[in-house]
């Protein structure tokens, strides 16, 4: 057996033991129903499905995941794949079955979100996560969501009955891979804008949408990739928020690949989009992500 053979099974059976990981029990983020269901089935449920890692290799940090899919559907190597993957980390992922379009518009997905945050941040002892250490990370459409999340955030509301709403929906970073970020006609995903907003948006929440445009101090740092030639979301979509985000002082690491599709993934099959998972646990380690304690 050659070495170049040796790699290739090497790479399918890691690929395979990706997808042949449990799956947990998926959660519901409102156990009495969704604020604004329109029944109860599964597409009226949003959850989460928490992923943990080994207890004698927690690092207590958390990542939400939102898969893309155009607000339309969800793409699964989005999401459990990728939670496998952190929690080789160490970190425990939560993969977010949001509210989707037509069915379900704007604020529905960010409502999910941010409970989903604030459901890991109030349950912190429950899943042996640090409160200070919740991250939410996105693709595609999901990305959107995720810069959402990043830009449209409050403290939580201390008089709220719920507990769960007391707590803070701030993500403490953004991880965004090609995402939709703006919804202006220039460089927007037309069927992502058509879902989250339907088809006569007003100005108003086109701008208010349009991530790029709400980026402030309190944005949490953020990691971004996308390619050169996406032929699905444009690149703008990431520049227009990096430039935003140093605008804005708040710290950043972008990375620019010349070629590969949209909605790659972990990207297992193409040699060079391959290293952005490997980059990303760089960043990770620099914001205390993958070590048991945090630098404050």
């Amino acid at each position: 057996m050659n070495l170049i053979t040796l790699v290739f099974i090497l790479t399918i059976g890691s690929g395979a033991f990706t997808q042949d990981a449990p799956r947990p029990i998926p959660v519901p983020l409102w156990p009495g129903g969704a604020p604004g269901a329109r029944g109860s089935q599964p597409e009226d449920i949003p959850t989460i499905s928490v992923y943990q890692p080994p207890v004698d290799q927690t690092t207590g940090a958390a990542v939400v995941i939102c898969p893309g899919g155009g607000y339309g559907h969800l793409a699964d190597h989005e999401g459990h794949t990728v939670a496998v993957w952190l929690n080789k980390l160490g970190i425990t992922a939560a993969v977010l079955k949001y509210r989707l379009g037509p069915r379900y518009q704007h604020p529905a997905m960010l409502e999910d979100a941010q409970r989903a945050i604030r459901t890991l941040r109030a349950q912190a002892v429950k899943w042996n996560i640090d409160p200070q250490r919740i991250g939410i990370m996105g693709f595609s459409a999901g990305g959107h969501l995720a810069s959402t999340a990043g830009t449209h955030f409050n403290d939580g509301n201390p008089a709220a009955e719920d507990s769960i709403d007391r707590a803070s929906s701030r993500p403490n970073l953004l991880i965004l891979g090609y995402p939709v970020v703006t919804m202006t006609a220039a460089f927007t995903h037309d069927g992502s804008r058509r879902n989250l907003l339907g088809e006569t948006a007003p100005i108003e929440l086109v701008d208010l949408l349009s991530n790029e445009r709400q980026v402030t101090a309190r944005t949490p740092p953020t990691f971004l990739f996308h390619t050169e030639d996406d032929g699905a979301v444009p690149l703008e979509n990431t520049l227009m928020f990096a430039a935003a985000l140093r605008r804005a002082k708040v710290p950043y690491e972008l990375h620019v690949y010349q070629h590969g599709r949209h909605g790659v993934g972990l990207a297992q099959s193409d040699p060079a989009l391959a290293t952005w998972p490997k980059l990303l646990e760089n960043w990770l380690a620099l914001h205390h992500f993958t070590t048991r304690s945090a630098s404050r």
